[in-house]
């Protein structure tokens, strides 16, 4: 049994029964004489890990025969890049919605490619909200709408699925992964890395509708094709192997927990705790309005920044790491995926109560 919580917001807390397996079948798996790490990715073997977690995958988001899944690397920073160069033909235009950090880089780099309008932003509030629909300046003829679903930094979660009409739909979900039900058939392509809800870093994971692959860039380079990992079955080179055994054995875990809609009850209930009690005190702030809060990271600030040492530090004494803010906004920041119990929020709770008692 773990001694510690932890509320890194990435590489993040896994299923400690998922790390158990993992540690049981290191030296052999089942059987083999191998680890996972020395299988060769065309053998027996690694196929079947490789073909069972997408069979899993499928079966966790209700991903149609329409979509191909592809198990790739470099992050969903890369995905920046190989969207633009997939969907956005070269004097074509797409828009973007901005509610935070990972927006602004996704938009920064779509530039690079090609005309970008940001049809709605959070900025003037510094993101702290999600732009209501009503007021997205879209544009009729764009190649692609692109958002966010959670932002991890700012603590800021899509409580809709954007209504995109004819224009395919793009998503980012790195850090909402797998956490609430998603309406895979309404998205072009959707994006995320692994190593929030997922598996280790190292494992990108991209969805995207078949009919959309085979019309990139002229001249761009192979690695960079959806098409050609689609038809290489995301073997085009050695894939992370040990990241997508272990995200199998997520995808495995999560069944047993009643699948995504089982989950998204627990995730309630620890954001439901964690942000009644943000509500109840002034001593803490939470600066996302409440109908767009984030599930998974939550954001809070102390009444002084003077105060951020001793509560990490005491925090850190009780076993509750990482909930130092992003550098960029500073403060405090619970992220609290699909594999952080219960028990991680309610000791982090009463720790925050503690504190308060004795500074407030």
């Amino acid at each position: 049994m773990r001694q510690v919580f932890n509320f890194s917001a990435g590489p993040a807390v896994l299923p400690e029964e998922v790390l158990a397996q993992a540690a049981a079948e290191m030296l052999d798996w089942h059987g083999s004489g191998q680890s996972v790490m020395e299988m060769s990715h065309r053998g027996k073997e690694y196929m079947s890990i490789h073909e069972q977690a997408e069979r899993d995958l499928r079966e966790l988001m209700g991903i149609p025969e329409s979509h191909a899944v592809l198990f790739l690397q470099g992050g969903a920073t890369l995905q920046f890049a190989m969207v633009p160069l997939n969907l956005l033909p070269e004097r074509g235009h797409a828009d973007y919605v901005n509610t935070g950090e990972w927006s602004t880089k996704a938009i920064k780099e779509a530039r690079r490619f090609g005309d970008v309008n940001v049809i709605a932003s959070s900025e003037d509030r510094q993101f702290t909200y999600v732009p209501p629909q009503a007021a997205w300046k879209r544009s009729p003829d764009a190649a692609y709408l692109h958002y966010c679903a959670n932002e991890t930094i700012g603590g800021v979660e899509f409580p809709f699925t954007p209504d995109a009409g004819k224009v395919p739909l793009v998503a980012d979900i790195s850090s909402n992964f797998l956490s609430r039900p998603v309406e895979v058939a309404k998205h072009a392509l959707m994006y995320g890395g692994a190593q929030k809800n997922i598996g280790p870093a190292g494992l990108t994971i991209v969805i995207v509708r078949k009919d959309l692959l085979g019309h990139a860039r002229a001249g761009l380079a192979t690695m960079l094709d959806y098409k050609v990992h689609a038809d290489a079955d995301s073997m085009l080179n050695t894939p992370p192997t040990w990241a997508v055994y272990i995200a199998g054995l997520v995808f495995q875990w999560l069944k047993r927990q009643g699948g995504v809609a089982g989950i998204e009850q627990r995730n309630l209930e620890k954001a439901k705790l964690l942000y009644d009690y943000l509500d109840s005190t002034a001593f803490y702030t939470n600066p996302v309005d409440r109908s767009d809060r984030s599930r998974m990271n939550i954001p809070f600030r102390l009444p002084d920044a003077a105060l951020d040492e001793p509560f990490l530090k005491g925090a850190k004494q009780r076993g509750l790491l990482q909930l130092k803010g992003h550098r960029s906004v500073g403060g405090m920041r619970a992220s609290i995926y699909n594999a952080m119990p219960i028990e991680g929020v309610r000791a982090l709770v009463d720790w925050m109560r503690e504190f308060e008692k004795s500074h407030g």
